[in-house]
């Protein structure tokens, strides 16, 4: 897809999605190099909006496995359609089993799941595998044998083996740590909060009818929550939200008054918003 670092940053912009040096020389490897990328960082910083972002680059098709406990290989991978094949079982009374067999486990009973989905075929995809580490560890053990070889094994049809080999994002909050066998596997990218002006960029990207001086003003005040010891800082999406409120408000400036009408938007527990409207000088920033 990309011949250098710098098309991956041109192109990855022209999506809306700015991204740091760092990020753009990653993804500029993991398609050179045909490798999965793992991307770590705290929630909201723009996992998932890369995944989403490659996508659009590459007029491929996004194709999402939403992890949580509890998902298994039935939701991941593929599974039967068993109400279809009973109707076909009904419906053939007067057969053999085996030739019943031979026809209920065919592909038109087959419903295929993200992983098999996105190895299937000549088209170009995305695979996201989204908030990997929320998934049991038993699932890490089938992304590995598809992840390792780009195949599944159907035991009804066979092997099925990517002719073109997706182009894979897996997320993680860290919420627990993923094995080194997964690791091993994907190249890491650990994408934090950005820095101020890279922050400023995206806002202003995000809210362009927001006057310069205010969006300078909105990223210094989310830097200094960040550097209170809150439950959980504002996120990037959290700060493009802020400025869309303030935009919505009419605001020209950040005083007191908006500031604390409006951080239900950047803070989402009551002690820390109290913690904030205690601590927070806006004088200051």
């Amino acid at each position: 897809m990309f011949t250098s670092v710098d098309e991956v940053s041109i192109r990855l912009a022209e999506t809306g999605y700015l991204a740091s040096p760092a990020v753009a020389t990653t993804v500029f490897l993991a398609d050179r190099l045909g490798k999965p990328l793992l991307v770590e960082g705290p929630a909201g910083v723009g996992k998932t909006e890369l995944a989403k972002a490659v996508a659009a680059i590459a007029g491929a098709e996004l194709i999402r496995l939403q992890c949580y406990e509890g998902v298994d290989e039935s939701r991941a991978l593929y599974e039967w359609n068993h109400a279809k094949q009973l109707l076909r079982i009904t419906a053939g009374r007067d057969e053999t089993w085996d030739e019943t067999r031979t026809d209920i486990f065919s592909e038109e009973f087959l419903l295929p799941r993200p992983l098999l989905t996105a190895i299937r075929g000549d088209t170009p995809k995305v695979l996201l595998i989204d908030e990997t580490d929320k998934a049991d560890v038993e699932v890490e053990g089938l992304l590995l044998e598809v992840l390792s070889d780009f195949q599944v094994t159907v035991p009804e049809l066979g092997t099925v083996t990517a002719t073109r080999r997706p182009f894979v994002v897996l997320t993680s909050n860290a919420s627990r740590e993923l094995s080194e066998a997964l690791r091993r596997r994907c190249l890491f990218l650990h994408i934090g909060f950005p820095d101020e002006e890279l922050e400023r960029r995206i806002v202003r990207l995000k809210v362009p009818d927001l006057d310069e001086a205010l969006a300078a003003s909105v990223v210094r005040v989310v830097g200094a929550l960040r550097a209170m010891d809150l439950r959980k800082v504002p996120s990037v999406a959290e700060t493009v939200d802020w400025a869309r409120t303030l935009l919505a408000l009419g605001a020209d400036t950040l005083d007191e008054t908006v500031v604390q009408a409006s951080l239900g938007v950047l803070l989402k527990h009551q002690d820390d918003v109290l913690k904030a409207a205690a601590k927070l000088d806006l004088d200051a920033v």
